[in-house]
Order: C-alpha cells, then structure tokens, then sequence
C-alpha cells in the first residue's frame, strides 16, 4: 500500500472550502445526524426563531479556521442550547442560523454556541448581560481531498471509487466511530484538525486500502492512495472466446477458502485485491472449478471451459462436450 500526502496553504483552502461550501462537500449527511464535538444530545425546539419575550441582546457571530485566517464567509450552520439538560437528558436547542456572520437576539444568560462548518466545529459558551456582543470561534480545521490510483498512476474510475473516514482511536473491540462514509474521489471534506483513518475502497468486494491522515489546521490535504487490484470478467463458455452461458451460479473464494462474492448470470464482473483465487461456476447440475491469479491493473476474462469440470472421467467429458454442442 503506498499513499501520498500533499498540504495547502490557508489560503488555498479557504478558497475551496468558504467560496464554494456546496461544491466542497456534497457528501455530507443530514444535520439531525451531525456528531456535534463536545455536546451531548439535543432536543429540537418547538419553534427556531430566537427568543423574543423580554429583554434581548443583539449578539453577533462569526468564526476561523485559525487565529490568523480571515472570517469564514458562508457554510456555516449556528446552533444555540440552554447550558443544562432537560428532562431526557438533552440540551435545549434555543435558536439557529446559517451562513458565515450571523445574528442573533437572546435574553440575558448563559449559553452553549455550536458552530458547524461541514464535518469541522467548535463550541463556546457565551454569556449574554446586555448591549450588542460579538463573539468569535475558531475552528481549528482544515480541508481533506482523497483520491487512488492503481500501480503506474492509472487512474481508478470515480465511480467504483469511494472512502469512509473514521475516527483515528479504535474501541476496546478494535472498532472506530464513523464520521463520514461514502466521500467520493476529489471532494473536499471539512475537517477539525487531527488523524483521521481513512478506508478506500474500489469495487465492492475486498480491494480495500486503510490509511492513517493527518488534517492539519488551515491546510487542504491531498492524500492519493494506491490500489493493487483489477478488474475481472468471469464467463462459462463452451469454446475459448465463446458466448457466456446464462443461468451460471458463481462463487469467488481466496486462496484460504473464504468466499468473497458469489452471484448469478452468464457474466462475473468484479474488482478484486491481487492475489491467488478459486472460481466455482455451477450451470445446471454440473460444477466446474478453476483456479486464477489477479495481478494489479491487469483487467482480465477468465473462461471457464469444459474441461473445468469437477472431476469427469473421460467418458463423462466427452458426453459433456457433446451435450454442449
């Protein structure tokens, strides 16, 4: 496995990440599933508008991606809780807001201000007293663009590509929290500042990378990982460069037995990791065998022919082969 790290400058990766917010990040999941760092769960409001009944002080809003970047202009989702829990043990949501600087009216109190900048955030508590306030977070974050090739740089197609980054810390079961799955190739993924484990995978059966990254504050980060897989066709024919014969069950087994795809039809197309492996094709009551090797990029047919079948005895091939014609 071979991965490449590059890193931009602060002000390259406000240009992705706050001129464009949509074209940035279209993969992100809905707001009600957002993993808001540091708050516990929260209970949605009756009615979002700000609280009006008494005194209200105008507060202001805006947030970084560092100390030293400029104000983050639009993608930003703003969420304001009661400090203490209620009933159920979740924060009251209080009032929201979306874009870059934004205001808002609250009563004199305390608060828990959340700003959400794609999967990046931060959180705040504010005091309210009285007369116009303005309040800043940084973020401390940055930008993360995954890609992968196979050996020699060949580009993978985008759709077969896809990534699902988790947190960097495994469970006592070895697991990790998912932040965001299904990212696709080249798409800017907002980010707090940390190591993220990255799984690429190509295809859908076991042509899968694991890499550890590093997201740093204010930077965009590059990260290009390399597959060693291909992509296989398997058919049973009657004849070298025949028609596939339809009705074909199909099971794909590594070297140490494990079956890693089975399905039905005249063809098998399937990426899969390089490696040793056994093709099982059942056509009616009969079951042939054969044994393959895939080799990084090399994109294959694997026939299946009559003399794959599963222990014939030389009158039994030659009725088979007769049967077929």
């Amino acid at each position: 496995m071979r991965f490449i790290v590059k890193s931009f400058s602060t002000i390259t990766v406000l240009f992705l990440l706050a001129l464009f917010p949509s074209a940035a990040q279209d993969t992100m999941i809905g707001l009600e599933d957002l993993r808001l760092p540091g708050l516990t769960e929260y209970a949605s409001p009756e009615n979002r508008r700000p609280l009006a009944l008494g005194e209200v002080t105008d507060i202001t809003l805006s947030a970084r991606l560092t100390n030293e970047s400029d104000t983050i202009q639009d993608g930003i989702v703003w969420r304001v809780f009661a400090p203490e829990p209620d009933a159920d043990g979740k924060l009251p949501l209080v009032a929201t807001a979306e874009g870059g600087t934004s205001g808002l009216s609250l009563p004199p109190g305390s608060y828990l201000v959340h700003a959400a900048f794609g999967r990046a955030g931060a959180t705040k508590r504010i005091t309210v007293n009285g007369g116009p306030q303005v309040e800043q977070l940084v973020l401390d974050a940055g930008g993360l663009k995954l890609n992968a090739v196979l050996p020699d740089g060949v580009p993978i197609p985008a759709e077969r590509l896809r990534f699902s980054i988790y947190e960097d810390k495994a469970d006592e079961r070895g697991g990790r929290a998912l932040i965001i799955p299904d990212v696709r190739p080249d798409t800017v993924v907002r980010l707090n500042a940390g190591t993220y484990h990255v799984v690429s995978t190509y295809g859908s059966v076991n042509a899968v990378i694991r890499s550890d990254i590093r997201v740093e504050s204010g930077e965009l980060t590059e990260a290009t990982v390399e597959h060693r897989a291909a992509q296989l066709t398997l058919k049973l024919v009657r004849e070298p460069g025949g028609e596939a014969i339809a009705d074909t069950a199909w099971s794909v087994l590594t070297e140490t037995g494990e079956i890693v795809r089975e399905t039905v039809g005249a063809f098998a197309s399937m990426v899969l990791a390089e490696g040793q492996y056994t093709v099982v094709a059942k056509n009616r009551d009969r079951i042939y065998q054969r044994d393959f090797i895939v080799a990084p990029g090399l994109n294959q047919v694997v026939e299946i022919l009559p003399e794959d079948l599963l222990m014939p005895g030389e009158d039994e091939l030659a009725n088979h082969q007769a049967s077929l014609d």
